[in-house]
């Protein structure tokens, strides 16, 4: 739910009317992501440079790229070798909300001024903005820690175990919404798929499909992504 509602509002680059608003909309996906604006900015530049789901970066450099790497060849069968490890790849944080990703749109934007010079206002906008949100994050965090060792009755160096076990169960919940979102939408065999099977032919698989999404409206959002 957390990533349906995410993916939607980033489609229409809505800001929030409150600031506080810009800090809970994924704190839980990892130890440390991009803000929301920043979130904002690399979808954009995603569907700027990739207007064709299967043809990823035709216009530039597309920031999502990697997401697809481990599922680009899978019109041969060695492509597949490499699809059961999609999972993991957003588990470790490849994804939008996740600490790799945010480490990759931080070396890349903003684009460099004239002459290679930094940005103008990467110290006055961008940087603030990171900074507060990864102090929040951390913060966030840092109570999850807390809750885990002194609030039940444990020793502070004890915390990363409950800390862990709430990371690992937000991480894979994220993971399996960003594949879906992702993954599934841009795969070659989803795509091919929909193309041979114009008129909805299979209830039974739209049927199971709608119910493990948690309804037909969010299907239909998978049939017909980023149209």
């Amino acid at each position: 739910q957390n990533v349906y509602i995410l993916h939607d509002v980033i489609h229409g680059a809505t800001f929030p009317p409150y600031e506080w608003q810009n800090y809970i909309t994924h704190p839980f996906a990892d130890f440390w992501s991009l803000p929301w604006m920043d979130i904002i900015m690399e979808h954009n530049r995603h569907h700027n440079s990739t207007f064709d789901l299967l043809n990823h970066g035709e216009f530039g450099w597309d920031p999502a790229s990697w997401l697809y790497v481990l599922q680009e060849w899978t019109w041969e069968w060695y492509g597949w070798l490499t699809v059961p490890l999609v999972p993991f790849w957003h588990y470790i944080g490849a994804s939008d909300t996740g600490c790799l990703f945010a480490i990759l749109w931080w070396c890349k934007f903003p684009d460099a001024g004239p002459g290679g010079k930094c940005d103008k206002q990467f110290y006055k906008k961008w940087l603030p903005v990171r900074v507060k949100y990864v102090t929040w994050t951390t913060f966030l965090w840092s109570c999850v820690w807390l809750l885990g060792s002194w609030g039940m009755g444990k020793p502070l160096s004890e915390g990363w175990q409950f800390m862990s076990l709430v990371s690992c169960f937000c991480r894979c919940g994220f993971s399996a919404a960003w594949v879906f979102i992702t993954n599934f939408n841009h795969s070659h065999w989803w795509n091919e798929f929909l193309a041979s099977d114009p008129d909805r032919t299979w209830p039974r698989v739209h049927a199971t499909m709608a119910f493990l999404l948690g309804g037909r409206h969010r299907w239909n959002e998978m049939l017909f992504h980023d149209v």
